[in-house]
């Protein structure tokens, strides 16, 4: 496969090719080569231009009927194997247990209960509570104040919010910490880099004004705390948001694959540095009204740019 400048190369000389008319067969093994040594991406495709180039040549007029059609041939399948590339596999929510099965109907009502009036905090807003507003004793949660300070935080992600009591909270947060201090990785240290960088993690997931079904999960016993402290960022993201970035990688891929409006080729103009006549250029009012406009050059077969009034 093409490296990232090896791509770039071939679609330098494609667009030569093309702009230079010359013969079918030349463009078509240039086709070719790119149809069996690109593995697509959008950042490839993007910073390649190639997707646009190649593109183009699906509505080249008056040249052998093969380029157009091969250049469909491979924008196609460039596109379908860039959208299965971004497929990933979904996410169930998962259960007490493990399982992708919802938790039992007793134990989800019973999670579900909001609090008594005694039990909120007076004149506190759900979405204004802590461990603080809820008068948690954080300090005697465990006998390590590192542990303690990162079952706050995990409190505080977890309960915005939310209207379940207290006690509810507090017990998914220490489990949650528990598990990230468990793992082989943390080293049973609350100082160990793993065990910083996966409450952090944790925590800023819990936050996520965009995703507020994840808590939800873990405070309806849909999702146990074990499971949550092993997840990756893609695996905690809800279906709207699968949704929403499943939309911004079409746009993106559509970007890379449209072709830029074709640039006016001069027959005059010539280039001072290669001394070839193929020179595009765009032209625009830089200065009052009634003084002339800005030609913008660029050559195409070496890249110099200048511009003149």
């Amino acid at each position: 496969m093409m490296n990232e400048r090896e791509v770039k190369q071939a679609s330098d000389n494609l667009q030569k090719a093309v702009s230079g008319k010359e013969p079918a067969a030349n463009i078509i093994r240039l086709l070719k080569d790119l149809q069996k040594g690109v593995k697509p991406s959008e950042e490839l495709l993007r910073k390649t231009q190639v997707g646009k180039i190649v593109n183009k040549l699906k509505s080249l007029q008056q040249v052998d009927p093969q380029i157009p059609r091969l250049a469909s041939e491979i924008v196609s399948q460039w596109r379908k194997d860039i959208q299965q590339g971004n497929k990933g596999p979904a996410s169930p929510a998962l259960n007490q247990n493990g399982s992708a099965s919802p938790a039992p109907a007793s134990a989800s009502r019973e999670a579900a209960k909001p609090m008594t009036d005694s039990k909120l905090p007076t004149g506190v807003p759900l979405d204004k509570r802590t461990w603080k507003t809820d008068k948690v004793d954080r300090a005697s949660i465990t006998s390590e104040s590192g542990r303690n300070n990162s079952i706050g935080l995990l409190y505080d992600g977890l309960v915005a919010g939310s209207d379940q009591p207290p006690k509810l909270v507090l017990e998914k947060a220490k489990a949650i910490e528990h598990a990230v201090i468990s793992h082989p990785e943390a080293k049973n240290s609350t100082t160990s880099d793993f065990y910083k960088e996966k409450i952090r993690s944790l925590y800023q997931n819990l936050k996520n004004k965009a995703n507020p079904e994840l808590r939800k999960l873990i405070l309806s016993n849909n999702l146990a705390p074990e499971r949550f402290a092993t997840m990756s960022h893609d695996e905690m993201k809800s279906e709207s948001q699968r949704a929403e970035e499943a939309k911004i990688k079409a746009e993106n891929l559509n970007n890379a694959m449209v072709p830029e409006d074709a640039k006016s080729i001069s027959a005059t103009l010539e280039c001072g540095k290669c001394k070839q006549k193929m020179v595009s250029f765009t032209q625009a009012q830089t200065r009052s009204a009634d003084e002339p406009m800005t030609t913008f050059c660029e050559c195409q077969n070496c890249g110099s740019r200048w511009k003149f009034s």
